[in-house]
């Protein structure tokens, strides 16, 4: 009987599982299904962590709502019951002069109308009638692989892109919209320019499908994003699990793979999925030319600090559910969440419960990184004070720090990316890489490399037989 080992439990892993394990059933195929993870448990970057009456989201804070691969999975494992979604609000972008609001009819901070536009707090009138040249300035030469912040620039102006744009897009793809493609971020956005000469005219076009459903544009679940890990693992009855089992390398004999775990047992595979890191998957390969590749994949860190607080969270300014630090303001985070406002769910009681970020691409980066727990505590409370006028004691905390494994799509990165997949079929038959190193790093965009990788695995498992 065929074996598929999936190398790390993420949700990429779960969901690759989790395809595999349904084709086989509705094919009548045998296969054996295992699961590699170094951690004691899974869900990769997905971590809910209750601490009394706060739920603190470690990791990913939520889905996308409107992918259109989420409901049906959802159905099939009985969880859309458990839908939670975010509270609509103003978010802000926190400027020398405070918090200003970002404009409710914006996609990552782009109108989508001339409304929208006009009425930014953020940009100068000079800012928002040189955006205008993007209704009467044709796309010549951009194409999906070049730069998302020369494209921005290009149509929506320096100071429209600088100002609103760039904090919101930096705060989900921590990088420079310089170094980010079209392709790897918004290709969308390059489709409505060529069809409607316009990229403001095209958001407007296609409002419904940002802007819709009341504006709540995210889910979660009433126990947190962890619930779908856990009903990923509950049903995935027919795969062999491992937790607490780091691969420490993969060997080539004949037409199958030794998998060795770090306490010397062996696995035979006849297909392996990569889904953990690169940097991991690079140590496991032990590979010269792939490893040349994969040195040119980038990564970038994070810290997380939670913070829950004894007073009310509507202290808070009405409507708002968190903002973007801009670069010329006074704070070291570069974003907060005001997660008890956005997320209902998260706060039993309607206490305040904050989230602060500090990424490696803040010129502070490398000296948070070495403070302790109290301390990042402490550099948390003054951006508080500073931000928010708040000068309370926290009654929970929760600091996670993330190094060197959120991804970051420079504009090289698909291109890294395609050599790596064909250098590693020609020297790596039936290993196949997976995860939001590569492919993606939404929720919704692992679940659907899952499903394309178990797709790929069963197109061969079918030939083979």
């Amino acid at each position: 009987m065929p074996t598929t080992v999936v190398i790390g439990g993420g949700i990429t892993g779960l969901s690759t599982l989790y395809y595999l394990q349904k084709e086989i059933k509705q094919n009548h195929l045998d296969m054996q299904l295992v699961l590699l993870e170094s951690s004691e448990t899974l869900g990769g970057k997905i971590r809910t962590v209750s601490n009394g009456e706060f739920i603190m989201e470690t990791g990913a804070d939520s889905i996308v709502a409107r992918k259109p691969n989420m409901a049906p999975l959802l159905e099939e494992l009985g969880l859309s019951d458990e839908v939670v979604y975010n509270s609509t609000g103003i978010s802000y972008i926190y400027t020398e002069d405070g918090l200003k609001k970002i404009p409710a009819d914006s996609v990552f901070g782009i109108p989508t109308d001339l409304k929208s536009l006009a009425e930014s707090e953020l940009v100068s009138a000079e800012g928002k009638v040189e955006a205008l040249k993007d209704f009467y300035t044709p796309n010549e030469t951009f194409e999906k692989k070049d730069s998302l912040g020369l494209f921005l620039e290009t149509f929506l102006g320096k100071e429209l892109v600088h100002k609103q744009i760039a904090p919101v897009i930096s705060g989900v793809y921590s990088g420079d919209l310089h170094d980010l493609t079209i392709a790897s971020t918004f290709p969308y956005l390059l489709d409505y320019k060529n069809k409607y000469g316009s990229i403001i005219k095209g958001l407007s076009e296609n409002k419904h499908i940002y802007l819709g459903a009341g504006n709540k544009k995210f889910i979660s679940f009433k126990n947190g994003v962890s619930a779908l890990v856990d009903r990923l693992e509950q049903v995935l009855a027919d795969a062999e699990i491992y937790k607490g089992s780091k691969a420490e390398s993969l060997q080539k004999m004949e037409d199958r793979y030794v998998i060795t775990m770090e306490n010397g047992r062996q696995i035979e595979a006849d297909y392996v999925v990569l889904s953990g890191g690169s940097r991991q998957t690079q140590e496991l390969l032990q590979d010269e030319t792939l490893s040349n590749h994969f040195v040119q994949l980038h990564t970038k860190s994070m810290i997380s600090i939670y913070l829950g607080f004894d007073i009310p969270d509507h202290q808070l300014p009405n409507d708002g559910t968190g903002f973007i630090s801009a670069k010329e303001s006074d704070l070291l985070c570069d974003a907060c969440t005001w997660t008890s406002r956005k997320w209902e769910h998260t706060s039993r009681n309607g206490r305040l419960l904050l989230r602060l970020f500090y990424k490696s691409s803040n010129p502070e980066y490398d000296r948070l990184v070495t403070l302790s727990e109290e301390e990042l505590i402490s550099v948390a409370l003054q951006d508080i004070t500073k931000s928010l006028g708040l000068n309370a004691k926290p009654i929970s905390a929760e600091v996670t720090k993330w190094h060197n494994n959120m991804p970051n799509y420079h504009l090289k990165h698909r291109e890294i990316v395609d050599i790596l997949e064909r250098d590693l079929k020609q020297r790596f038959p039936n290993v196949f890489l997976a995860g939001c190193s590569y492919y993606g790093v939404g929720i919704p965009d692992c679940i659907a490399n899952g499903e394309e990788t178990a797709n790929s695995i069963m197109d061969r498992l079918k030939d083979r037989q």
